[in-house]
This record gives structure tokens, sequence and C-alpha cells, in this order.
């Protein structure tokens, strides 16, 4: 059933000045109204409120049968006139210029005639096929061409929308009249996105957004939806029969005999759904398609005929018939029959009946909503369904003139969109207070409106402090989630304790996590305490409440209280604590992260338990890579290019988790790049390592062991650090592991000089792991000998065994004959060498590899050893 509402959605009339008693009428845009009546036609201007004044007439060649005006390309004005005139006279029809396609249709098949008789009237079930399966209804639909050729055709195809067939209702004795539809009509609504500047003034380019298709029986009428899939939208059922209806993205217009009656629509509802993808969720709503129409007023208009409507304007054709009295009534089968007789009036002979056409102003959206606003507060306490179905409407009143903003002067817009937050802040009430199942709608409401979160709490009745309130699902759920967001947004103490109060009442669990939000700094901590220390903790995480408890008490400076609550439990749950709530160590202002007091505290007494905590937050995806690293460099005061120790304990970290969303690559290039950058500055850290180069290579296998040639290289330095040292052997030790990938370190060694160990380390390993061997060989013979025995020893195996004989070899013979101060070390190495080769070579090849010009007293016993190792084993 639909509800009746006693609104004013009508406001000034005017009779047009038309001199014959109009039989057609159309608007025409922006401000026509076309009106024929025999062969001559009328046109007005009307502009606001003032009278319709005439602006010109013409005379057609034949009785206008019926008239529209199309603006779709060029301003037309199209007429359909009578073929054969009663005069007799020959009338010549030219068609425009544009040929119009011409859809033929057949009639559904009459096989239930064959079934009626006299005392039976059969009728076919009512049917309703949507979209595609509406082809299945037997209608045949072709198109003829008028002349368009063939190549313009190809362009124009038929689209099977939607098949309905009525059942007649024989159960009011209706006269055969009262089975017809009437006034099918086609709505479209367009994109209404800010066109660009190319496509101000081009209206042809509109984007269609949604189209809907309306039609009416007498006493029923059916608004459906047809874009992307065809549904039915709504069902009017009208408290009287119905003559015409006209379908405006606000309203349905509807007249009867003696009424004009206003119904609301559900355009604007689907629409936005279809502009907007947002719709439905936590950031934005509507009201549903689905929500009951109303009647906004039934006005009396006696002898009502025609109706049109265009703007904010309606056209009613009035006149006073003669009574009609029929002269019998049939019974309903005769009524039903196709092949029953007629009904005839008898008209008695009075005199001929008066007429006037009527242009009826609407009054402006925003008016109209002020009126339904003002209107709603009588069902505030009482009815909740009904003052929430209310402003709904009014809500998409606005939304509906909203869309149709080409129509809007700039001062209007405005406006509309004033009272579109308004109703978004009266809706956003209704849900929150009120006991509803769509309770959640509060959120999405209160945030189209604008309304801060104090605003917001500034409207709700709070009770005396006897602890009576109630607090309903809706309030608790928009604070909850508001409190969740970190919104940009202090309140104040007196709003605050009045949020912990409320959560204490309606969600003890939740007091934790809105004690952490940033909107809640304010609050007294001691306040604070007192509530927490109500909390019953069996029956959800009773850490989390310790937690809180120290980030008060270390707000209130009570270190003792602070120490109490940590020490409580173990560093493992602790890390579990803020696992389940970020913003005791991490909260964001305006986009920025900062840490906590109780992070900041944490840096100082345990940097152990915030590493630990903050991966567990990035193992948890409670926080990104990079808001990680911008949360160390904030709390260590660092900004730019310098990395804190932290952050670097905070990466090394990371490894030995193999938290499987980091991407490794990139992070041995954070790590190296600062291990290389301290090591060529001989910076020292700013703290110190939570963890030495042994514990890396013990508890992660991205850290390798390092090569023993490496150690004897890197003994030689007795003048480094011990920082100095560390920084070097986790960089090696990153460079010795399994999954480093070597080439991509090599563009940033350029600032470790390999006039240092460190740098020929550095250098000597990369190469070693680029496989260039003779050249680490080179290089080791001319700056550490003593490393090259170990370094053969390590690297110089299998495939690469012959550079023992091939480079090694014979790289120490030329050396041992220029002599010089390492001439001791290289003799030794020689002899080393002399030894493996002897093992690996047969005779005959030894023989070959010896230098011709050496001492043969020297290089006898490693011959003698070749030649009798087959006897030995």
């Amino acid at each position: 059933m639909v509800q009746l509402y006693n609104l004013h959605p009508f406001g000034s009339q005017q009779v047009v000045p038309c001199k014959l008693e109009p039989e057609r009428f159309c608007s025409g845009d922006p401000d026509a109204l076309f009106v024929a009546a025999g062969c001559k036609v009328e046109a007005f201007a009307v502009a606001g409120q003032d009278l319709c004044q005439p602006r010109c007439a013409f005379s057609t060649l034949g009785r206008v049968l019926h008239l529209a005006y199309s603006a779709a390309d060029l301003e037309v004005l199209l007429l359909k006139l009578e073929s054969n005139p009663k005069n007799g006279e020959s009338v010549h029809y030219h068609p425009h210029n544009t040929n119009i396609p011409v859809k033929q249709a057949e009639g559904i098949s009459n096989e239930t005639l064959q079934l009626e008789s006299d005392d039976f009237v059969i009728c076919q079930k009512p049917m309703e096929l949507l979209g595609e399966k509406s082809e299945q209804s037997g209608v045949s639909v072709t198109l003829e061409s008028t002349g368009l050729d063939d190549e313009k055709m190809k362009y124009f195809h038929v689209q099977y929308l939607l098949y309905r067939r009525f059942a007649p209702d024989i159960s009011s004795y209706a006269l055969s009249d009262d089975v017809k539809l009437h006034s099918l009509q086609l709505l479209p609504i367009y994109q209404t996105g800010s066109p660009s500047s190319e496509r101000i003034n081009l209206p042809q380019e509109k984007e269609l957004l949604s189209l809907f298709c309306f039609f009416s029986l007498p006493h029923v009428g059916y608004l459906y939806l047809v874009v992307k899939s065809v549904e039915l939208m709504s069902v009017y059922q009208y408290p009287e029969k119905s003559q015409q209806a006209v379908l405006t993205p606000q309203f349905l217009h509807v007249i009867t005999s003696n009424n004009l009656q206003c119904f609301t629509v559900r355009c604007s509802a689907a629409a936005a759904r279809e502009e907007d993808p947002y719709v439905d969720s936590t950031l934005k709503a509507c009201p549903p398609v689905s929500m009951d129409v109303c009647a906004l007023r039934i006005q009396l208009f006696i002898g009502l005929k025609a109706i049109c409507h265009f703007k904010n304007h309606i056209v009613l054709l009035t006149k006073a018939d003669p009574e009609a009295i029929p002269e019998r009534r049939e019974s309903p089968k005769r009524l039903l029959s196709r092949k029953g007789p007629s009904v005839k009036l008898k008209t008695p002979p009075v005199a001929e009946a008066g007429w006037n056409l009527y242009i009826v102003n609407t009054v402006s959206p925003v008016q109209l909503y002020r009126e339904m606003v003002d209107y709603s507060n009588t069902y505030k306490t009482t009815k909740t369904q009904s003052c929430i179905h209310l402003l709904s409407e009014a809500h998409l009143l606005v939304r509906a003139a909203l869309m149709d903003a080409g129509q809007l002067e700039p001062g209007e817009k405005v406006e509309l969109l004033e009272a579109f937050k308004e109703s978004c802040g009266h809706l956003g009430d209704c849900y929150s207070r009120l006991d509803t199942q769509h309770s959640h709608l509060a959120l999405p409401y209160y945030k189209m409106s604008g309304l801060s979160m104090a605003e917001v709490l500034a409207r709700v009745d709070w009770a005396e402090e006897d602890g009576s309130q109630k607090y309903e699902r809706g309030l608790i759920f928009y604070i909850s989630h508001s409190l969740y967001e970190n919104l940009n947004e202090e309140l104040s103490e007196e709003l605050a304790v009045k949020v912990v109060k409320m959560f204490h009442v309606a969600e003890p669990k939740q007091l934790p996590h809105v004690l952490c939000s940033p909107s809640m700094k304010n609050i007294n901590p001691l306040t604070a305490i007192n509530y927490l220390r109500k909390l019953d903790t069996s029956g959800f995480s009773s850490i989390l409440v310790t937690l809180t408890k120290a980030a008060m008490a270390l707000k209130m400076g009570d270190l003792d209280m602070y120490r109490n609550e940590m020490k409580s439990h173990s560093e493992m749950k602790l890390v579990c604590g803020f696992i389940l709530e970020p913003r005791l160590l991490i909260q964001q202002k305006k986009g920025q992260i900062f840490p906590t007091e109780l992070a900041v505290h944490l840096k100082e007494t345990q940097p152990g338990l915030l590493v630990a905590s903050i991966l567990g937050l990035q193992k948890n995806n409670k926080i990104g890579i990079e808001e990680a690293d911008s949360f160390f460099k904030v709390l260590c005061g660092k900004d730019g290019d310098t990395i804190p120790q932290l952050l670097v304990d905070f990466w090394e970290a990371q490894l030995v988790a193999c938290l499987p969303d980091v991407l490794l690559q990139e992070l041995f290039f954070k790590l190296t790049s600062q291990y290389i950058w301290r090591l060529s500055k001989r910076q020292p850290p700013d703290t110190v390592p939570l963890r030495t180069s042994k514990d890396l290579i013990n508890a992660c296998s991205h850290y390798g062991l390092i090569y023993p040639w490496v150690n004897v290289l890197i003994s030689s330095d007795s003048l480094a650090d011990s920082h100095y040292t560390e920084d070097l052997s986790k960089l090696q030790s990153l460079m010795c592991g399994p999954s480093f990938d070597i080439a991509s370190i090599v563009p940033f060694l350029e600032p470790l000089s390999e006039d240092t160990v460190a740098g020929l380390s550095v250098q000597v390993l990369c190469r070693t792991r680029l496989k260039e061997y003779e050249q680490c060989i080179d290089t080791l013979l001319e700056r550490c000998p003593e490393a090259i025995i170990p370094y053969a020893n390590h690297e110089l195996k299998e495939e690469n065994r012959t550079l023992w004989w091939k480079k090694l070899l014979p790289e120490l013979c030329q050396r041992i004959k220029c002599g010089g101060e390492k001439y001791q070390l290289y003799l030794s190495s020689l002899k080393e060498t002399l030894s493996v080769v002897a093992v690996e070579l047969e005779l005959r090849d030894f023989l070959n590899v010896l230098p011709e010009d050496g001492t043969a007293a020297f290089f006898l016993p490693y011959l003698l050893y070749c030649s009798q190792k087959k006897s030995l084993t």
C-alpha cells in the first residue's frame, strides 16, 4: 500500500491564454509550450513565475494528430497530421530531412479467441519476460527502411527489453477501458560528472547513465530499470482510476478525472549506484531502490484530461464534461469479450463544456526538502521507520535535483549541496539513535554529511550520570569506525570521557582500542586507567589491557606502574599485544607516521622489543615496508638519506625472519648500501647494534660463513675498531651467502678503495663471486701474498683446478726471480703450490709446467714424489 503524506510539491499556477480549445500540447526546450487545435498551432513562452506569453501561431495542412519536440540534434517540432481531412481537402505531407526507421509489430496469436463461448471467458495467464527472454513472447519486430541507405541501416538494431501480459481484473465490473495501457515513457538520466572544457557546449555527447521505462494501467503503474539488465523497480497503486501519467527524475505525476497526484520515484537511487561504485559501502550510502514509494500530494483538479511536464512546470488540460450516463451495464464476460457490443453513452443536450489549460509550477527541491524534514520531526520518537522513510525521500529528492545539474544556476547548486549534506546528517542521526537493523548506515551518512566527530557527538542526547543511558548500535558503530580511521581530529577532554563511558557500557572489549586512537589524545590518563581496571579481562586479551595501562602510566609519568605492567607478561606476549593494537606504537596524523610516547620510551629501554614488535606488525600486514622505514627514521630523529642503526637492526631482523612479502634483493641493497657507506666514511653506528655478525650467521641462512682466505686478508688491519670490523664482517657475510646477487653490488663498490684492507677484501670477494680468478690471483700476489694459498685452496677446485699450474705456478716463479721484500712469502707459496701440482699431474705433465731455467735441486723432491705416487697408491 502506498503511504500518503500531505506535502506541497505544487506551487503557483497560471492559465495559458489559448484562443481555441486545445487538442494536443507539448513542451519545448527551454521555455516553450506548443498547443494544437484543429489545423492551428500556437506557441507560448513560459519563463519562471511570469504569465505565459504568446510567441507565434501558424496553420498546418491538416488536423494535428500528434506533436512532439526534439532537441537531440536540432530544435525541431514534429507534427503528425490527419491524412484524410473531413472537409475533403487534399493534404500533402512532406517528411523532414532525417529519415526515421519504422518498427512493425505482429500481434500475439489469437488462439484464445477460439476457446471463448457464451458461458466462459478464457484469459491467458499473466506473464513477464525480461531482457533477451522477451523474444520468446511471440511478438516479432523488424526494421523497415524509409529511405536510409544500407550503410546507415547497419547502425540500427532491435533490442528486446520487456514483455508483459496482464490478466484483466473482473472483480470490479470495470468497463473495457479499465484494462488499457497508457503513458508508456522512457526516461534517460545522464552522467553528472564534471564535463571537460571541450564538451561543455556539446549536449549531444552526454553519456547515458541510466534508462527507465514506465507504463500504466488505469489502477496501477510499473517502473522498470532497463540499462544493463531489466528489472522491476516500483509498482504504483492508484487510489482511483488514472487517465494519464508522466515520469520525471524526481516524481511521477498522475491525473485522474478530478485529482493531480504526485508520487516519489527511485530513479536517482538507481542512477547513483550506476554512477558511483562506492555507494553501499562504509564510505557512501543511498536509500535502497526497493524502498516503498509514497504519495506526496493528491490535489483536487476538476475535469483533468491531459498532462505534460518540462523543467519545473506541469501543464494540465481540464474540461468540465457534460454528465455521461451509461445506457446499460454489461456483465464482466461481455465486457471482456472481443465479440461483445460497445457501451454507448447517453449525453444530455447541454451547453458546450468549459475548458482551461493550466501551467502548475512545482516548488523548488530545497523548499520541498525543508517541508519534508519538518514533517519528519513528528515521527522522531514514535515511528522509527516512518521517520527514516520520509528523510530518505527528502534525500533522494535532493540527489535527483543534483543529477540534473545542467538545469541549475550556480547558486541553486550550492544550496542543493548544502541540503544534501544536511539530509545525510539527518539520516545519520536516525540510524545512529533509532533501533533499526540497518544501524550500520549511520557511518556512511555521517561521512557524507561532512560533520566532524565532535559535531556528531554534540547532537547526541546525553543522559545524566546515573548510568541509565542506552547507546544504540548505530552510534557505537560510527564512533568505533571513526576512531579506527585515524581522523585528524582530537576530541576535547569532556567528549573523550563521554566516549570512554559509552564504550565501557556498550562495548567494553573495544575500550583499549578506543583509548589508543589519536582522537582520544586529550583523555585524562588517570580516568582511562580507572575504567581499564574495571574491565573483566577473562573474556578477551588481558595483554592489550596491560599495554594500554602501561601507556597511560607512562603518560602520567608513573614509571613504577609502567614497569610493573610491562613485567607482568613475557616479551613474546608483549609483541602479540602490539600486533593486536599497532596504535600503541604508531599513529598517523595528516598522512604522516608518528611514534607514540611508548615507542620513544622503548627505543631507550627495550630496543629489541620495539624492533620485534614492528617486525610482528609487518609480518601480520599491519604496517607496510615504507611505513616501517619512515617510522624508525622519525623515531630516531633522522631525515633524508641518513639511516639510524635501529633501522639497520630492523632490516637485519627482516632477513632473519625470512618474511615472504619482503623483496629479498631490495633488502640486500638497503643493507649493503649502509654497510658500504659506513665503511667508506669510517662512520660508527649511532647506537649499539642489536646483533653481531656471528649472531646473524648463526640465525640467518642469508648470511654465509666468511671464506677463510678473507679472514687472512683482513687480519693484517690491526687498526680497525670493533664497529668498523662488524660492518665489514656483515657485508662480507652477505656476499658469501647463497642468496646474494653479486652483480648488483658492483656499481656501489666505488667508495671502497682497494688501498684499504676492507676495500681490498670486498673487491676481491666480489671478483671471485664473478669467477674472475686470474685477476684475483694477481691482486693477492701483489697486495697480500700470505692469503694466496688459502685463496687457492678454497677457490681453485674442480674446473678451476688447472689455474694452480697454469696461472699461480708461473706467477710465483716469475716473482721469485724478481726478488724483493716479499721473496720469502713467494717462496713458501711456491712450495705449497708445487706440492698440490705434484699430486694433481702425471710426471710428464709436471715436467712440462716447470720453468726451464729453474734449479733442478729445488724441484727434485717434488719430481720424486710425483714419480713415486703410483707405487705408493
